[in-house]
């Protein structure tokens, strides 16, 4: 005997386990979300940095010291 599943039932069945896990596992999905957020920032970061002048060391020293 075959099994037929359709796509709304599928689909179904996906979001209940996945709101299962939210609220079992709240903190590991936290963690991800997070995660997540952390790592698009970071990317963002880095593209803006990208387009800025390069400045040196000694430089970046000064002003984290309070002597610029």
């Amino acid at each position: 005997m075959q099994t037929v599943v359709n796509e709304k039932m599928l689909k179904q069945v996906f979001k209940e386990a996945m709101i299962e896990m939210i609220e079992e596992k709240k903190s590991l999905f936290q963690d991800i979300v997070v995660e997540a957020m952390e790592d698009i920032a970071l990317s963002n970061a880095i593209r803006e940095g990208m387009k800025t002048e390069d400045v040196s060391k000694k430089e970046i020293f000064d002003i984290l010291e309070g002597n610029a």
